[in-house]
């Protein structure tokens, strides 16, 4: 049944809604810090076939909080576009999905997977894997409220002993969601251990469910992306902490899937391209002095591996001068390249 369930999905493509994702998409996975605008941009560029905000708080959105607003922020060259929210109180998650739904994203998706302590403690993200009846009411009143569609991304459970996400995801299902994300680890376990993808693929098999399941955790390399869609049978994988420093992989991975193919490592001086790429992109939607601090966590890891580089990535860190930065990557391209 799952190859038969695997093998419609291939060749209809896999629809959260009325979006129309192809044949084992590829998407890029929520990230604080990091899945800003000028690295969707990015990602895009290589190949991710849909992108999601940084997550977004209720509490800061529905205070109006200009950083929070901000986060909102979607542009037509990056749809399909969610835009994903979290927090632990029905009111303020609903009140919060109608503000998000008005700048005009592709769908809603709700976290209740960030681990972190300062949102996990207070209940929401991965903590509401605590109270999952809570969980099942944010997520049936978001759905109620908005006309987009609304996702969910959530962890196995909250530790080993209360992996309860076979059930859950058929609670979920039924309060209306148009599509599962799943993290193979559980809040207890953060991002240290192995994800779990056993479970990703029980919830997959169960013929209960009829939305698209993707798969999220270790997803590093193409042959691992492959893996997950032969072997466990979701229907798209997401992938989170492998695209830092290598937003490149949303294109090896496409092309071994693709043709069974690995692609040629990405040489330093197309690294340097698309570094500069990146760093005149996040200049042109911040303010300077933001669009070059922020930055500084991408560009130091875009580099990773060369040696003798460490003076050359201080600079890089520690410039505030957009000409300088320039300059820098430059020097890579020639003593490097």
């Amino acid at each position: 049944m799952l190859a038969r369930a695997t093998l419609f999905y291939y060749l209809c493509g896999v629809k959260i809604g009325n979006i129309d994702l192809g044949e084992r998409p590829v998407l890029l996975a929520p990230m604080e810090d990091v899945t800003d605008a000028s690295f969707r941009y990015i990602c895009k560029q290589y190949g991710a076939d849909m992108m999601y905000t940084e997550f977004i708080s209720s509490d800061g959105l529905i205070r109006d909080a200009a950083k929070t607003i901000a986060k909102m922020q979607v542009s037509d060259e990056e749809r399909p576009i969610g835009i994903q929210i979290y927090g632990h109180i029905p009111d303020a998650m609903v009140e919060a999905a109608v503000r998000a739904e008005e700048a005009r994203p592709d769908l809603i998706d709700i976290n209740f997977g960030c681990p972190v302590n300062k949102i996990a403690r207070r209940g929401a993200g991965s903590g509401m894997m605590r109270y999952p009846d809570v969980m099942v009411e944010i997520t049936r009143r978001v759905v109620e409220a908005v006309k987009l569609p609304v996702t969910v991304k959530t962890r196995l459970g909250w530790d080993e002993d209360s992996k309860i996400i076979v059930e859950l995801a058929e609670r979920l299902q039924d309060a209306g969601i148009a599509a599962l994300t799943i993290h193979g680890r559980t809040r207890a376990q953060m991002y240290k251990g192995s994800a779990d993808w056993t479970l990703i693929g029980a919830v997959k098999r169960n013929p209960r469910m009829h939305i698209p399941i993707i798969g999220n955790g270790d997803i590093t390399t193409p042959e691992g992306a492959k893996e997950a869609f032969d072997r466990y049978g979701v229907d798209s994988i997401m992938i989170g902490r492998a695209s830092f420093g290598h937003p490149w992989i949303f294109r090896e991975v496409k092309h071994y899937l693709a043709t069974g193919e690995l692609l040629p490592p990405m040489s330093v001086r197309e690294r340097v391209d698309l570094a500069k790429r990146h760093l005149a992109k996040s200049l042109e939607l911040k303010d300077e002095r933001r669009g070059i601090f922020e930055m500084r966590r991408h560009l130091s890891c875009y580099f990773k591996g060369l040696e003798n580089f460490k003076e050359t990535r201080l600079k890089l860190v520690t410039s505030t001068d957009p000409a300088e930065l320039y300059a820098t990557l430059d020097r890579i391209a020639e003593v490097w390249g």
